[in-house]
C-alpha cells in the first residue's frame, strides 16, 4: 500500500480537501513550496502517536542524531534543537512547534535557527484515513501529507531547494511508514 515518495496520482477528494485547508501557502517572490504524501498501512491513531511527538523526532527521522528540548514540554510554543547526522549540509536545526491539534491531526513546525540554508522554513503535516481503490485491495490506510514553504537561497534555485526538501521529507515519511507498519503488524500478531 506504499505510495512512491512523490505521489503523482490524482489526489483523492479527501486529499484535495486537506490540501486546500492546510497545505496552501502564500509565497513571497523568493520562496518555494511543495507537498509530499505517503500512504501508510497502519491505523491513524498509531501513525499520529509517533508523528506528534515533537520531543522525539529521531524515533522515525533517520537524519536526526539527537534532539534536545530548549523550552516547553512538546506542546505548541516548544522549541527543540535537532542535531543531524554527519554528511548533510548542516549540523543542527532549531525548530519551534507552532501548532499541534490532536483532533485535526495537524502539526505545524517552523525552523527558527541553525547552520543550514532553510531560511523561513515552515512545514504543515496532516494525517487522515483514506480507503484504497478496490483494484488495490480496498483497505483503509493512513495518508500523511507534509507541505512546506521556504526561502530559496541566493546561490540556489527553487527546483533545487524543493528537490532537497522533498527528498528529506520523503525519506522521513518512508521511515515513518516502515516503523508504524511494523508496529501495526506486531499488534495484530
Amino acid at each position: 500500500m506504499q505510495l512512491k515518495k512523490f505521489d503523482h496520482r490524482t489526489p483523492s477528494p479527501a486529499q484535495k480537501r486537506m490540501e486546500t485547508l492546510y497545505h496552501t501557502h502564500p509565497l513571497s517572490p523568493n520562496q518555494c513550496t511543495s507537498i509530499v504524501r505517503q500512504m501508510i498501512d497502519a491505523p491513524l491513531p498509531l501513525v499520529w502517536s509517533v508523528l506528534r511527538k515533537f520531543s522525539n523526532p529521531e524515533s522515525y527521522k533517520q537524519f536526526v542524531k539527537s534532539c534536545d528540548m530548549l523550552s516547553g514540554n512538546g506542546g505548541p510554543g516548544s522549541v527543540r534543537e535537532v542535531t543531524v547526522v554527519s554528511g548533510l549540509p548542516a549540523g543542527r536545526s532549531t525548530e519551534r512547534l507552532d501548532r499541534l491539534d490532536d483532533d485535526l491531526h495537524l502539526m505545524v513546525v517552523s525552523i527558527v535557527g541553525g547552520d543550514h540554508k532553510l531560511v523561513n522554513y515552515r512545514s504543515t503535516t496532516t494525517v487522515h484515513e483514506e480507503e484504497e481503490e478496490e483494484e488495490e485491495g480496498g483497505r483503509t490506510g493512513t495518508v500523511v501529507t507534509e507541505s512546506y514553504v521556504v526561502d530559496v537561497p541566493v546561490d540556489s534555485c527553487a527546483e533545487d531547494t524543493c528537490l532537497f526538501a522533498d527528498t528529506i521529507i520523503g525519506c522521513n515519511l518512508k521511515s515513518l511508514a516502515k516503523i508504524t507498519e511494523k508496529l501495526a503488524r506486531q499488534h495484530v500478531a
